[in-house]
Parts: structure tokens; sequence; C-alpha cells
């Protein structure tokens, strides 16, 4: 008999898109969190494209592009994370910014087939760990049959209305809560923004649970 007076979890929310790499090291260190607090996060993904279409936003590379020390510092504020957690397999990838559009599409077909884990697991590997070029509708096939997945069966999957509807509507709610880039967090009602934010995520976590009777 299920139990009307159990407490539904706390909800907390990753709201990503594989060219981040800030949403690389999120889904690295979230594991941690998730031990730590006994949570899980949901992964939503999003398309940062249109994201950066609907709130007027631009990366970060394009929006500092000619602004003396910040990138430098940027830069460097990247190494201290990777240094801190360990994340020594990170590698820049050389053909970044890549269009993400298929691989965010495949994402959403992976949670519609079951293999969602595995795949975020390894296309979050192939972009920011092997440095592949995963716009490329050849490389990202090999990438996956690499990886155990279906990529012969990829480029079908993406191309389902219902795949790109999903996508879309995930983006546009993210908009609508007041996403403007990846990685976004929400615990609750309470959205937080950037890898340097997980620490707050984590506190905001603990508060939550704290407040429950």
């Amino acid at each position: 008999m299920r139990d009307t007076n159990a407490i539904a979890p706390i909800k907390v929310q990753f709201q990503f898109d594989f060219g981040s790499p800030n949403s690389y090291f999120s889904h690295k260190v979230i594991p941690g969190i998730e031990a730590r607090q006994g949570v899980r996060f949901e992964y939503v993904p999003v398309l940062l494209g249109g994201l950066f279409r609907l709130t007027g936003n631009r990366s970060p590379a394009e929006a500092f592009a000619g602004i003396k020390n910040k990138p430098e510092f940027g830069r460097l504020e990247m190494h201290r994370f990777v240094a801190r957690h360990a994340l020594h397999a990170y590698r820049h990838n050389p053909f970044w910014p890549v269009n993400t559009l298929q691989i965010m599409r495949g994402a959403v077909a992976a949670q519609k087939n079951g293999t969602f884990v595995a795949y975020v697991d390894a296309v979050f590997a192939h972009m920011w760990e092997q440095g592949l070029k995963m716009d490329d509708p050849q490389v990202i096939a090999t990438a996956l049959d690499a990886a155990g997945l279906d990529g012969v069966g990829f480029q079908a999957r993406i191309e389902d209305p219902e795949v790109k509807q999903q996508l879309m509507a995930n983006t546009q709610a993210a908009f609508e809560r007041g996403a403007f880039g990846s990685p976004t967090f929400f615990v609750g009602d309470e959205m937080y923004f950037g890898k340097d934010q997980l620490r707050d995520v984590e506190e905001e976590i603990q508060r939550s649970k704290a407040e429950r009777p």
C-alpha cells in the first residue's frame, strides 16, 4: 500500500548542454553531491544555442573577446577547479565551439530508449576528454558505437519529431524559469548558474532537508 504520508524527495535539476565545458565539470562533480546528500539530480537536456537566442546571451568566448585579463582569469579559475576535483582527464576540445543540436537531440532520444546515463557519460567524455568533433555525423556514430551504443541508429532517432519537440520544450521551459545558459541548477524553485555555484547548490539541498519534518 502506498504511504500517503511519505515526503516527496527534494527536486534538484541540472540543465545542461554538452557544448559547455562547465556542464562537463558539473557532471563530474554531481555524483559526490548525490552521495553526500542522498539526492538524485534530474538531468534535463537543453539547447544552449536556443537559450542564447531566447535571452540575447552570448558565449563567454564571444562576449569577453578583446577584454584583457578576464579570459586569462577564466582559464586560471578553470585550472583551479580541475585541480581541486582531480578532473585530470579533461582536455580542451580543439573543435570547440561545436553545434550541439544533434547530440542534444540524442540525449532526449536516449531518455526515451533507456540509454540516457551511458549516453551522457559517453558524449561528455568524447567532447571533453577525447576532443572529438561532435557535430560531425560520422564522428558521432563511430564514437557511440565505441561506447556500446547504437551509432548506426542514432541519426534516425534524432529525426523523430517527438524528440525534436521535447528538446525545444525543455529549452523553452528553462528560459521561462529564468535560465540563460548552461549549466543551470534548480533546487526546488531556487536557481543557480555555473559550476562555481555547486557549493551553494549543495548548501541549499542541506537547508531544504533540514526544514523537512
